[in-house]
């Protein structure tokens, strides 16, 4: 049998990251590529080699790569078995295999692969040359945990922190997230503080307050979870942007209207048993002011992420922070104002 020809050895292999840093990069997970063959290579030539690779590398595919080291295509075990012996490799691979650029970062690597499930990518360079591989189980690992540290990330918890991360460490992690959700929170008591003598007057409306910032904030939450979803899949995009928005508003409309007409029925009632002269009104201020709360939420849950992207920030960054104070305004605002206006 003849001896299979030198193997092509892949160029310019960048290092694995420092322990503890974390992966931002295709180049931070590849390994070096084995199984590589030029195209002239022999299915005998190609089964006498492997005999000896593979007892120091676990093998899914051949890789075809030409004298200029540009991966021409790649070669499946099954084709290998059904091949006869002289049969050139170049004429059973598969030409222009998906593959991964070495320096794309890996939140894009994830949407490219998001329906390319196979168990090893190849990892080219700008020139089409073959410069690793990525195992397909560690590149969604690392997809598994971005998303779950997008939880985190939308209240201020960076994507680092862990349970054996030191208190200190955390402490100044999360700490100044707190301090921005403070100063938002005064937004909200100044909105509160100005319709006091509303609130004097009509003490019923302070039971009703957490019932409109908790289905608002909700309402908001909802939106964002699905912007976020839509970003990170990179289903969202300049084109359909408009798209989102209009949809969340309209379900922040009828879903609005659907709670506003329970909690109004439940201010009937309660302002009833209370002995309140006007229980219809106040029923009436709830449902109104609950539509346009819940209109208005919806909005911003789909614009905050969207506005971070286009400033250059994490869409997913303490978004939850910002979508609680526009919900808390909002539902507040329209609540006490239409009160005011209407009692």
């Amino acid at each position: 049998m003849a001896t299979a020809p030198a193997t092509v050895e892949p160029v310019d292999f960048l290092e694995k990251t420092e322990t503890g840093r974390r992966a931002e990069t295709v180049a931070d997970l590849m390994t070096p590529a084995v199984g590589i063959f030029p195209p002239e290579t022999t299915v005998a030539q190609a089964v006498e080699a492997l005999r000896e690779q593979t007892r120091t590398a676990f093998i899914t595919y051949l890789y075809i790569v030409g004298r200029d080291q540009h991966l021409q295509g790649l070669v499946v075990m099954r084709e290998m078995l059904l091949a006869k012996p002289e049969t050139k490799l170049s004429d059973i691979m598969l030409g222009e295999p998906f593959t991964l650029n070495r320096d794309m970062l890996l939140r894009d690597a994830l949407k490219k692969a998001l329906h390319m499930h196979f168990p090893v990518y190849p990892v080219v360079d700008g020139q089409n040359r073959l410069v690793g591989l990525v195992r397909g189980g560690e590149l969604f690992a690392n997809r598994a945990i971005e998303i779950s540290g997008q939880s985190g990330t939308m209240v201020g918890v960076a994507n680092e922190e862990r349970l054996e991360t030191p208190l200190p460490t955390s402490l100044k992690l999360r700490h100044p997230w707190l301090q921005v959700n403070l100063l938002t929170a005064f937004l909200a008591a100044a909105v509160v503080g100005y319709f006091e003598d509303t609130l004097a007057r009509l003490v019923i409306l302070a039971v009703f307050l957490p019932v409109m910032a908790g289905q608002t904030g909700n309402t908001g939450c909802q939106a964002l979870a699905v912007a976020l979803r839509g970003m990170t899949l990179g289903e969202v995009n300049a084109s359909n942007q408009g798209k989102l928005i209009r949809k969340e508003m309209m379900l922040g409309f009828f879903n609005g209207l659907l709670v506003g007409i329970t909690a109004g029925i439940g201010m009937l009632v309660y302002a009833t048993t209370q002995g309140e002269a006007e229980p219809i009104k106040l029923a009436l201020v709830v449902v109104v002011a609950m539509v346009g709360a819940c209109t208005a939420s919806g909005i911003a849950g789909a614009i905050i992420p969207l506005t971070l992207k286009r400033f250059g920030a994490d869409p997913a960054t303490a978004s939850s922070i910002f979508l609680t104070t526009a919900s808390d305004i909002t539902s507040m605002g329209m609540f006490l104002g239409l009160a005011t206006l209407m009692l």
